[in-house]
């Protein structure tokens, strides 16, 4: 990530509200550069037609009303699915483009995320093609970033302001809810598989943005999370359990049910989070695929803050 960006983001990681220009979406064509995870991007105008790898792109472009002409062939997340109609054309997966499918297509823009950012070189040569990884060691200020960068691309600058605004402001209500709530673990089932993620992982914004309190600080933040036993979730004895089901996200069984079996035994029912009913299955697709977009950003906000609302 260029020196410039990644300052950017250390400068707004504590602001009160990312500063967007609120001037109004712009009346006609005019030239546009943006900076992204490449360096700068420049377009003569707003683009019309666009292809999007990444879901966490998709989901912003869907808040902002932003028309999208190719996306993965993949299933979407219940509150994109109306992105597997036939008239959206399937550009390839979320890791690999069908090249014939994007030259058919031919966008203005190709936008590339974490999965696909492998990518980028070979899909530049096709099209002007925008990074939107995320910053891993600043997850929050970079989703918000991004969103602040397409709405400047789109001529969105108000609509992407309000939606940053929502968010700061919703977060700033949460962590006051969670400083009350007690300690946290957040976990991830996958094939029958346990991982814990703490401060400063992949899904560390619960703690380092949402204000929870974790049970375990001695977690290692690897990408696939650390292994964790029943043993290790009852002898930290979180007050809350979150849980994403991995397999529930990528469409490999009915959300939650999976996570709730594995996670019904003796063990963890001897922890506070189980015996208060205080387990959160989260949204496990917008985490996991979309994560980081406007409308998956403020649901996971919203879920917690609902939870911590809950009469005890």
């Amino acid at each position: 990530m260029p020196c410039d960006r990644r300052q950017f983001l250390r400068q707004i990681a504590g602001a009160a509200l990312l500063a967007i220009p609120a001037a109004g979406g712009r009346a006609h064509a005019a030239p546009v550069t943006v900076k992204h995870d490449r360096g700068e991007l420049s377009l003569p105008g707003i683009p019309a037609r666009v292809a999007t790898f990444d879901l966490t792109a998709l989901d912003t472009l869907d808040a902002l009303g932003v028309p999208v002409a190719g996306v993965p062939d993949f299933t979407m997340p219940s509150y994109l699915a109306g992105y597997a109609d036939k008239r959206y054309a399937r550009i390839g997966s979320l890791f690999e483009p069908d090249y014939e499918a994007l030259s058919a297509l031919g966008p203005d823009l190709i936008i590339v995320g974490g999965r696909s950012r492998a990518k980028y070189a070979e899909l530049s040569r096709i099209a002007p093609t925008l990074d939107l990884t995320g910053d891993a060691a600043q997850p929050y200020a970079s989703d918000l970033v991004n969103i602040a960068t397409l709405g400047q691309l789109f001529g969105k600058d108000r609509e992407a302001a309000a939606l940053v605004a929502r968010i700061q402001a919703s977060v700033a209500a949460l962590r006051q809810k969670a400083m009350q709530a007690g300690k946290g673990l957040f976990l991830l089932v996958t094939g029958g598989r346990i991982s814990a993620y703490g401060p400063g992982s992949r899904f560390g914004m619960i703690h380092d943005v949402f204000g929870v309190a974790p049970a375990m600080t001695n977690i290692k933040p690897g990408v696939h999370g650390q292994p964790i036993s029943y043993e290790l979730i009852r002898k930290a004895n979180p007050d809350w359990l979150f849980v994403l089901d991995r397999d529930a996200a990528i469409g490999r069984q009915k959300e939650g049910q999976a996570a709730a079996t594995l996670l019904d035994n003796e063990l963890v029912g001897q922890t506070t989070a189980w015996k208060t009913k205080q387990v959160v299955y989260l949204d496990a697709p917008a985490w996991y695929l979309s994560g980081g977009g406007a409308q998956s950003l403020q649901g996971a906000i919203d879920q917690l803050t609902q939870a911590f609302s809950r009469p005890r």
